[in-house]
């Protein structure tokens, strides 16, 4: 075999070109997804994800755009496709769909849609996709059912489209059991096409590449992964921690405690003593604690190593059955996004014990969502023009400062997916969003700030009244810091007159009636007294700190206050 000069055979340089493509194919294939979903959750958010995998189920490549809980859930969900569908009942054409919170992405809002990929004829592998939309009927997304039964419209796995025959059947059961039929349908149908979309293109490689299967670049892109994962982890000291954090939950506090264990070939996380299952739809199967479970761990550990099924392999995750991080069937996992969103800040609590100054202090965790169902008042006559509307909005809190960074603001992390812009939003349905914008001092304080989180204000058109179902967290436990760090700020939601508001759950919004809402703000890291008065001036400057917080909490001195705010008043630059 020919070696180059670096030591690399032709093989291996040709692998790695073909690797490179597949990550493009997918990328694309996502893309695409993007530009044809009618939910503004995948059109505006990018709460998708997407993949190719080999003929056994195994990821290859997964798409840069997406979030860890439905690209690293997702990994897992192909096998259980082949078992339920059978290799033998496979044949081209065919698109397979589920919704199954166990053997999807973890509830029932997200569609996951798997194409066997063929080539002359012959069978090579899958292309999968999932996206969040915005409704499956039930009691709508909420956290207020009791069981998965009362959460929406179930699709167990199963073929949507026979040799390319598409179930009409199934089809008007979807539309006569949800509140935007033609959304839902549009949706499925942007995924299957996006499948489809990455099987054109992969097959394009394989005739530029001479490929007839993906037996040899899968065998070489999950052995240097794995063999790169594994270097990585046997590189750090073994080692033990305990981590737990505490969140809001539904109507008692959650406890979230973890084992974390450095041993050889492996990172464990044992979620051992966290929080039995609870009673309202705040459950998360463990295909979603894994998702972000790996996730953290990857990111602090192998953060450059391509995501695929070798590189996730050597972090593992356990946890006891019917824990709230274990939620067993038919336990209500509707917002299982707002525990699974925490599991990495609990990760961290314990690995920054054993790999100090690397992972960042708490965040906001889970996404600060809600979803508004608009309909004509019921108090007076409503004009003819006012109509029914399902708005769902995504928006983010502060992450946590990092060892040498700031905190980003309002910016989600883990779940890595974009606040919806405020036009976009009011264009779904008669909804007006007042306020939109960052939250001064949210972000605790430290050497390095947490990221700031935003004020918003919702409210309807004029002749409307609406639910908003509320999906926060961090109301009566914010952020903590990190090595002397302070907490961020916590979550606050009340109506204009001041009425005070749940952080989850359905609640009525009269006839011209606001919800005020602060989200919070990302932990500090290190000790307020270690950080640079140049960042606390750019910070009071921008606006990020108040006057008073410049004063009390960072020490800066009356005059020096006034002489920054008179030079950003004339727009000078920080």
């Amino acid at each position: 075999m020919r070696q180059s000069s670096s030591g690399f055979s032709s093989s291996n340089v040709k692998f790695q070109v073909m690797w490179n493509r597949l990550i493009s194919v997918v990328e694309e294939q996502a893309q695409a997804l993007v530009r044809t979903a009618f939910s503004t959750s995948v059109r505006e958010a990018g709460d998708l994800s997407a993949g190719t995998y080999d003929q056994h189920g195994n990821m290859l490549a997964q798409a840069v755009t997406g979030t860890p809980g439905h690209v690293n859930a997702m990994a897992d969900a192909v096998a259980h496709f082949i078992r339920r569908i059978g290799p033998e009942n496979f044949a081209e054409g065919d698109i397979y769909i589920t919704n199954d919170p166990w053997e999807g992405t973890g509830h029932l809002h997200d569609i996951t849609i798997v194409t066997p990929s063929y080539h002359k004829g012959s069978f090579v592998g899958f292309f999968a996709c999932t996206a969040h939309i915005v409704d499956i009927g039930g009691r709508g997304f909420g956290a207020d059912a009791n069981s998965i039964y009362e959460e929406g419209l179930y699709i167990p796995i199963m073929k949507f489209a026979d040799r390319g025959v598409v179930n009409k059947t199934l089809v008007n059961i979807i539309r006569g059991n949800v509140r935007e039929p033609d959304q839902l349908v549009g949706d499925i149908h942007a995924l299957a096409t996006c499948n489809e979309i990455g099987h054109r293109r992969l097959v394009e490689m394989m005739i530029e590449f001479k490929l007839n299967d993906l037996s040899g670049i899968a065998d070489y892109i999950l052995s240097n992964s794995r063999r790169a994962t594994l270097e990585r982890i046997n590189a750090l000291t073994p080692g033990q921690a305990f981590g737990e954090m505490r969140s809001d939950g539904y109507s008692h506090p959650v406890d979230l405690k973890v084992c974390l264990s450095i041993e050889k070939d492996r990172i464990l996380c044992d979620f051992e003593g966290t929080s039995e299952l609870d009673k309202k739809g705040i459950n998360c199967p463990l295909v979603y604690t894994k998702a972000y479970a790996c996730y953290a761990l990857k990111c602090a550990v192998a953060p450059e190593i391509p995501n695929n099924a070798a590189s996730l392999a050597p972090f593992q995750v356990i946890a006891p059955e019917n824990s709230i991080v274990n939620a067993l069937h038919p336990a209500p996992v509707a917002l299982r996004h707002v525990i699974g969103h925490m599991v990495p800040d609990a990760v961290y609590s314990a690995l920054d014990q054993l790999l100090p100054n690397m992972v960042p202090a708490e965040g906001a965790g889970c996404l600060c969502n809600f979803q508004v169902s608009l309909r004509p008042r019921t108090d007076a006559p409503a004009a003819s023009s006012t109509r029914r509307a399902e708005v769902l909005t995504f928006n983010s809190g502060g992450s946590g400062a990092r060892p040498t960074l700031d905190g980003m603001n309002a910016t989600a992390f883990p779940s890595g997916v974009m606040t919806m812009p405020v036009e976009a939003t009011e264009q779904v349905g008669p909804v007006i969003i007042w306020r939109k914008e960052l939250r001064p001092d949210s972000g605790g304080s430290g050497k390095y700030r947490g990221g700031l989180g935003q004020y918003m204000e919702v409210g309807a058109q004029e002749g409307h009244e609406f639910d908003i179902q509320a999906m926060f967290d961090r109301v009566n436990y914010p952020a903590n810091g990190r090595q002397g760090g302070d907490m961020g700020a916590a979550t606050t939601i009340a109506l204009d007159d001041g009425t005070p508001m749940k952080g989850k759950g359905k609640q009525f919004v009269p006839h011209g009636r606001k919800v005020m809402m602060a989200f919070p703000g990302g932990a500090g890291y290190g000790p307020v007294g270690a950080r640079q008065t140049e960042e606390i001036i750019r910070d009071l400057a921008h606006g990020y700190i108040s006057e008073e917080a410049a004063r009390e909490v960072y020490g800066l001195k009356a005059k020096t206050i006034a002489e920054v705010l008179l030079r950003a008043k004339n727009g000078e630059r920080f």
